[in-house]
């Protein structure tokens, strides 16, 4: 259903490409356009979001791509970060159809009953009228859910966060925006723009017989107004500025504590927690926890890893980077733009802006979540872990061959209770340059740039500052 929906689309300025299709005896490939950007939410600070005018350019962006779909009978039904990439010149595109349906075909409009996408994105009738929810196979709009899902996005463009885990009745932050009317006390909403605020209370309707229409959106003052990041095409029009706007946004505060960094700044009302429904037709599993491993930490005391430091074994380790070796990542590193983040001040060094002809010339699409450091790979390795188990997040690393790199897989889950799993790689680049990179398997971006954050910040002693 993926490939024939996907295919079925066709080519938009804002949808991944689908491409050609095939299989051999073991697998079954499908060749898509490359989104030589990346991820969006990679570029983009947790618990602050972006501009006013970066949120609007990319809102605009994606209203166009799902109402382009739903043109086409088709809906999303997974709109969230992970699923949003960025061409080479930084336009958005929307990606994985795996959840899609065509849910409006030959003039007759068909009803969705299955229970999927991601609690903090969906719709609260997906939960209600889906087949396993308390209406038990009612069903619902597809478009309708897109529409709500898109407005989740807009707010986490705004403000770096989800208003809640999910639509649910166990969310305390839900509970409030039901009996204020859509008019919360929290503080994630006073930050709003009034303007954009009016939109998403008209998107985010819980009487989805109520919500926002994509004309609505589209006749809405806020998606109307002038940007000057956006062409007359709803292309970008000034990439480069834009470019470094986002990037010179992305900052590390050494000073803050890594442990108050979390995406879920109000108490649930019950102990238990969102579902999780990133599966079609998977069961709605019910957990409560805040960044804990999936599995119970008992259960991995024989892991196969350093042994676990205590804050004593911790400043045992030397207590800086050696001088030269400093001086030379000064020097390797000046024109890395993943460096801006961890300066006091950020920004982007003036020998690429001029040079640059393209938003990837600023942003590249390498990943931002990593940091360099001068100390050896023997010590950095013990020094990650430690972070990991302050966090609970259980640690195995794997050496390679050549023993210059080292490989710790992660499987956790965020504060929202969805899964984060990947692979933080630690590996020497040349004598006094080792780099500590995070690669996302899983998971929201947003949230793992958060879960790099708190690693970055344990580990601060460790970590390369351009301007140290």
């Amino acid at each position: 259903m993926e490939v024939a929906l996907h295919k079925h689309i066709g080519r938009h300025n804002n949808i991944i490409y689908f491409h050609e299709t095939g299989e051999d005896d073991c697998w079954r490939w499908i060749a898509m356009e490359l989104a030589e950007g990346g991820d969006l939410f990679d570029k983009i600070e947790a618990d602050e979001g972006v501009g006013e005018d970066v949120a609007h350019v990319y809102f605009c962006q994606l209203v166009n791509a799902v109402g382009y779909m739903h043109s086409k009978g088709v809906a999303h039904r997974d709109i969230k970060p992970e699923n949003i990439l960025l061409s080479a010149n930084g336009n958005l595109k929307i990606a994985d159809f795996g959840l899609a349906t065509l849910y409006e075909y030959r003039g007759e409009t068909k009803l969705s009953t299955t229970l999927c996408g991601s609690p903090p994105y969906i719709a609260p009738e997906v939960i209600k009228y889906s087949n396993r929810g308390k209406s038990k196979g009612q069903g619902y709009r597809a478009d309708v859910v897109d529409i709500w899902s898109c407005g989740v996005v807009l707010f986490v463009l705004l403000v770096g966060n989800t208003p809640w885990d999910s639509p649910t009745d166990d969310s305390y932050e839900f509970v409030e925006y039901v009996k204020t009317n859509a008019k919360p006390t929290d503080e994630l909403w006073e930050r709003l723009p009034t303007a954009a605020l009016s939109l998403l209370r008209g998107m985010m309707k819980v009487d989805a017989s109520n919500r926002f229409s994509m004309d609505d959106i589209r006749r809405h003052p806020w998606f109307t107004r002038t940007n000057p990041y956006m062409s007359a095409d709803n292309r970008l029009s000034n990439p480069i500025n834009l470019a470094t706007t986002m990037l010179e946004s992305l900052h590390i505060d050494f000073n803050r504590d890594p442990l108050s960094l979390s995406s879920q700044p109000q108490p649930t009302t019950t102990d238990t927690g969102a579902m999780e429904i990133d599966e079609p037709g998977s069961s709605m599993k019910f957990k409560f926890a805040s960044t804990q491993p999936e599995h119970p930490v008992d259960d991995m005391l024989d892991w196969d890893g350093p042994p676990r430091l205590t804050s004593q074994s911790a400043f045992s380790q030397p207590k800086s980077m050696d001088t030269d070796h400093v001086m030379l990542l000064n020097e390797r590193l000046s024109q890395d733009p993943s460096m801006s983040q961890f300066s006091a001040t950020p920004s982007v060094p003036l020998s690429r802006t001029q040079n640059a002809v393209n938003f990837h010339d600023i942003v590249p699409a390498s990943r931002l979540t990593r940091f360099a450091s001068a100390w050896p790979l023997g010590l950095l390795v013990p020094r990650v872990c430690e972070a990991l188990q302050l966090l609970h997040v259980p640690a195995s690393p794997t050496s390679s061959d050549s023993a210059d790199s080292t490989l710790i897989r992660i499987r956790t889950q965020d504060d929202r209770k969805c899964p984060l799993h990947g692979n933080i790689i630690i590996e020497s680049i040349t004598e006094g340059h080792v780099e500590v990179e995070f690669v996302k398997v899983k998971g929201d971006p947003l949230e793992w740039r958060r879960f790099f954050k708190k690693v970055a910040i344990l580990c601060k002693d460790v970590v390369f500052k351009p301007d140290t």
